[in-house]
């Protein structure tokens, strides 16, 4: 998705945080005689991405902030300070909230009914759902969904808690390939001590609060949020009455839900149908 430019210059470093990135970064570039081609190398991507980059038509993933704070002698870790700001515009306004929240929530509670949930996407399975909306560039919306995930590999990651019905597992995203890589996935996160993944069955029939995929977010500090997705956009709450009634419903959910053991060995079964 790209930057609210208001009919502006989309490469005017004054019109955005993503077009001030890319502005500061080509003056560096250019001011050290390195060529687009050269500098990609250094942030292991090619050419025609540091140009969109640096016109502010790209969201820069991390590695190239990283690269250019550490190829620009006085770069002083400016551009890992500025990247936050240029990421945001890879999503949409109305989630923007919501992933500061989520970068530094205690425990983390996902449901969904159709899908995989965005936040534990492989690479692939994100790129396909994501492809079917049409974004504005597609690859922004892969990177600021992958970035997403770095949450979960923090050395003080947060509690994560995942349901998920078995349709969704069963539901052919891409191929068979992307498909099966999106369980072991999931498998893996499962065997992580402080993660919880639970299947609800397809047995399990209709549940309180299972037609819409939603998140809880609870903190050391502060009242706990819930997010709902929704189409065209989803929405945050904070107010004490629907996030207790949304926690009253997943709460409900994981006791439908299988145990952790069981829900593995379905996903098992699943990953065994999809090579069929």
């Amino acid at each position: 998705m790209t930057a609210e430019t208001d009919g502006t210059d989309p490469a005017d470093p004054a019109s955005s945080a993503l077009a001030h990135f890319g502005h500061e970064a080509r003056l560096e570039r250019e001011a050290l005689g390195i060529s687009r081609a050269d500098f990609g190398t250094e942030a292991t991507c090619g050419y025609s991405l540091v140009a969109k980059i640096e016109n502010g038509q790209r969201v820069p993933p991390r590695e190239f902030a990283e690269a250019c704070d550490r190829v620009f002698p006085h770069a002083n870790g400016r551009f890992m300070r500025l990247w936050p700001l240029a990421l945001k515009y890879a999503y949409p306004v109305w989630f923007r909230r919501y992933v500061e929240l989520e970068g530094v929530a205690a425990r983390i509670q996902l449901f969904n009914p159709l899908l995989v949930p965005g936040l534990v996407q492989t690479e692939e399975y994100a790129r396909v759902i994501l492809r079917a909306g049409r974004p504005d560039s597609l690859e922004d919306a892969v990177t600021a969904r992958m970035e997403r995930q770095r949450v979960l590999v923090t050395a003080d990651h947060p509690q994560l808690w995942i349901v998920v019905t078995e349709y969704a597992l069963r539901r052919t995203v891409g191929n068979a390939d992307v498909t099966r890589d999106q369980l072991q996935r999931l498998k893996d996160l499962a065997e992580v001590p402080r993660n919880v993944v639970q299947v609800l069955p397809e047995a399990a029939g209709y549940v309180h609060g299972s037609n819409n995929p939603y998140g809880l977010l609870s903190f050391k500090e502060g009242a706990d949020v819930v997010h709902v997705d929704g189409f065209p956009t989803g929405y945050t709450v904070a107010d004490s009455t629907p996030v207790a009634e949304a926690q009253k419903a997943y709460d409900l959910l994981k006791a439908t839900a299988l145990p952790l053991d069981e829900s593995v060995s379905v996903i098992n079964l699943i990953m065994k149908d999809v090579h069929k």
